[in-house]
């Protein structure tokens, strides 16, 4: 499969030694069309080798380029890979579990966001996961920027997903660019206020049913004093159950979560 000269051979264990060596690796021969073959995949990690998050990444960047691909099974800790070019499209994916619907996202959205048509996507699983960026920084931090650069991405979030039933979608709507502009962040703008929003995503579980919740508190800042002042938050309902659950709300990890980067 593929010239041996001109595979690139990548080192799975090196740095962290997780997942993200796969999926950068994924994205990055989607972009650049050539071909590479990983060893030692999530070496590092308590349980070696691909999981189901990390086979839905291969297998989305393999439907996307119809690519050719060697090694992608549960467990496996070698890949090749020889991607075609990249397709356009309307794609669903399920991961099958509660593993990162966000980062089978990052695999193939630059690769799509500078392919020739315009894209939907459609990824099923864990939408709020330790280690793993929730929807919210997507949406609010990761996003914005790619917005910057060009690209017309547009998300939503379908319904969340926890461990260990997974069960969450988001859906993403891409409109493509031939080539993204640079990203310039050399200096640091003007401070014009400073606040903090914390939020809280658990799994509305019978477990959790019911538990009394803490009053939250915010930090607000005044511009002219430029320093920073507490104040009391707008207290939150005294009980959680799971009927009074909106079905989109701004969530992070629930401490209950579990993930395998």
């Amino acid at each position: 499969m593929g010239n041996a000269m001109s595979m690139i051979v990548i080192d799975g264990s090196q740095g962290e030694g997780g997942g993200q060596v796969l999926r950068t690796s994924l994205a990055l021969s989607l972009v650049t069309g050539k071909p590479f073959r990983i060893e030692n995949i999530r070496a590092k990690r308590e349980k070696p080798g691909l999981l189901r998050q990390h086979l839905t990444a291969v297998n989305a960047a393999t439907k996307v380029s119809d690519a050719a691909v060697e090694g992608a099974q549960l467990g496996a800790t070698t890949l090749t890979f020889v991607p075609r070019a990249v397709r356009s499209g309307d794609y669903r994916f399920a991961i099958g579990t509660a593993g990162s619907t966000t980062l089978v996202l990052q695999t193939i959205l630059l690769p799509l966001a500078i392919a020739a048509e315009p894209s939907t996507l459609a990824i099923e699983g864990g939408t709020h996961n330790p280690h793993a960026p929730p929807f919210e920084f997507l949406e609010n931090a990761f996003i914005p920027l790619l917005r910057r650069m060009g690209a017309g991405v547009e998300l939503e979030l379908v319904r969340p997903g926890f461990y260990p039933a997974g069960g969450g979608e988001i859906r993403v709507r891409i409109t493509p660019l031939r080539r993204l502009g640079p990203l310039h962040i050399e200096e640091r703008g003007e401070i014009v206020s400073r606040r903090v929003r914390a939020v809280v995503a658990i799994s509305p579980t019978p477990s959790l049913s019911g538990k009394r919740m803490p009053r939250p508190r915010s930090w607000d800042g005044a511009k002219s004093a430029g320093r920073r002042t507490r104040s009391p938050a707008r207290q939150a309902p005294a009980m959680l159950s799971q009927s009074r659950l909106p079905r989109r709300t701004s969530q992070t990890s629930s401490p209950r979560s579990v993930h395998a980067a």
